[in-house]
């Protein structure tokens, strides 16, 4: 979609701030959940906008693909969306809920919006399972400051996991210490889950 006529689901900031501001992970999903995705709380404004405007805070999805012990990764390509995380490693699958998926399901627009991101990005094979296990904000990067990130721990019942977007390159599942190795590779969101991954899993 062209990012100059896209137009993204936000909340105000000042919704979280009232709730309750964090810098990187709260497992306390039901205390932010019911108000961020109640329809009088966010509204759809251009992207180019609200990726400059840190009044603004974008949902998104962020979809951790597990299976048995292993953690699917990826390195993002040349024409990622979001210029600020190209060449970067990630262990999140998750985009921005557009106005488009108004027309999906008014009662559930992100959740709907969700799978439909991650679908476009990737094949999982059916009978997977998935769960909202953390919220995620960073205020200390750019990027970070106009996002707030919603962790959703995804079981795969198969390794048979593959891209759909070609923007993904270098993917495939990797150990625990495998991707600690590629700490100082990856993108800040996935440093942060990645330090509390431990807590992530038990709550998926």
């Amino acid at each position: 979609m062209n990012k100059d006529l896209e137009e993204v689901l936000v909340v105000d900031r000042s919704l979280v701030e009232r709730i309750g501001m964090f810098q990187g992970l709260t497992l306390d999903t039901d205390k932010y959940l019911p108000e961020l995705l109640n329809p009088r709380n966010y509204r759809f404004v251009p992207r180019h906008k609200a990726e400059q405007d840190e009044s603004l805070k974008q949902l998104i999805p962020y979809f951790l693909i597990c299976h048995q012990d292993k953690i699917w990764c990826y390195v993002r390509g040349k024409k990622s969306g979001e210029e600020r995380l190209v060449a970067k490693a990630s262990m999140g699958i998750g985009g921005h809920i557009n106005h488009e998926d108004l027309d999906l399901l008014e009662t559930d627009i992100y959740g709907r919006a969700a799978i439909r991101e991650l679908e476009e990005e990737v094949s999982v094979p059916r009978g997977y399972t998935h769960k909202v296990v953390a919220l995620l904000n960073d205020d200390l990067t750019p990027v970070g400051r106009v996002h707030l990130g919603v962790i959703h721990i995804l079981r795969a019942p198969s390794a048979e996991v593959s891209k759909r977007e070609g923007v993904i390159t270098e993917s495939g599942f990797k150990t625990l210490p495998e991707l600690k190795g590629m700490f100082d590779r990856m993108e800040t969101w996935s440093q942060i889950c990645l330090d509390q991954i431990d807590a992530l899993l038990a709550r998926g």
